[in-house]
């Protein structure tokens, strides 16, 4: 059992690696034309001066702490509305038949909207900036946290908020003691796919013309017909993306007991 975790750990770099050799076998055979999909060692280059280049050497060169900073902070500022509004409207949806009621016909209606169809609306009420970009963030992240958060709450067995009733548990340490430990593999599910829903939201929002991020550089490099810096955009982004994902995951693990035991 000890020399499991090896190859185990190996694992989730066997698809990446295999597209990469994959792609490198087309790119070097020639099969594909560069301008369709370029030589991964372009890629490379491209990603290193937009990375650490110099101001000066490119349209793109030394961009990435200014554009990632950007969009980082976006995700944060929609991921963290989302959150802190969904969770409790959720337990309480989860927990409250009422609630749940008052609520279904609003949630379900707008979550049956597509997303791209609240960004000419939001640039109206928020023009082009933080503001519209958070606000479809929030937006899309919040059902399925919300969601999750209903569906965990539901499934905590009733039986075990009356026991502690009995022994003397008040309603907000029994929040807090049994209802969202019972709920957390169904808050920390929502919460991770609201997080990668935020960073999907984030490039539609960047692609309104904000003079910053990861989104911007992707609309910039289509309009001038650089297909290596949109590939380098789109890597960071998964990059970030799981980066952010294992950093979530860390720190509810570090709040909570009870999500150290999700997977």
């Amino acid at each position: 059992m000890n020399d499991r975790p090896k190859p185990y750990r190996l694992l989730p770099w066997i698809i990446p690696g295999t597209l990469v050799v994959a792609w490198w076998i087309v790119s070097q055979s020639g099969w594909i034309p560069g301008y369709l999909l370029p030589h991964p060692k372009d890629i490379a280059k491209t990603g290193y001066a937009y990375i650490f280049g110099l101001d000066g050497n490119g349209p793109y060169a030394g961009r990435f702490l200014t554009d990632a900073t950007a969009s980082l902070l976006r995700v944060v500022m929609g991921f963290s509305l989302a959150a802190f509004v969904g969770v409790p409207l959720g337990m309480l949806s989860g927990r409250l038949e009422w609630v749940e009621k008052l609520l279904s016909l609003s949630v379900n209606g707008v979550r049956a909207v597509p997303g791209i169809s609240w960004l000419p609306l939001s640039l109206v009420w928020f023009g082009i900036g933080m503001k519209t970009t958070v606000f479809l963030v929030s937006l899309a992240a919040f059902f399925p946290i919300y969601l999750n958060a209903a569906a965990g709450a539901r499934a905590v067995p009733p039986i075990l908020l009356q026991a502690g009733a009995m022994m003397g548990v008040g309603r907000i340490r029994g929040t807090f003691a049994i209802l969202i430990p019972g709920a957390m593999s169904h808050l920390v599910a929502g919460l991770r796919l609201g997080l990668g829903i935020s960073w999907a939201y984030l490039v539609l929002g960047e692609l309104t013309g904000v003079p910053s991020g990861l989104g911007a550089v992707i609309m910039d490099a289509r309009m001038s017909g650089q297909i290596d810096v949109i590939i380098v955009g789109i890597a960071l982004i998964a990059l970030l993306g799981q980066s952010s994902d294992y950093l979530l995951r860390t720190l509810l693990r570090m709040l909570f007991k009870s999500a150290r035991r999700t997977p």
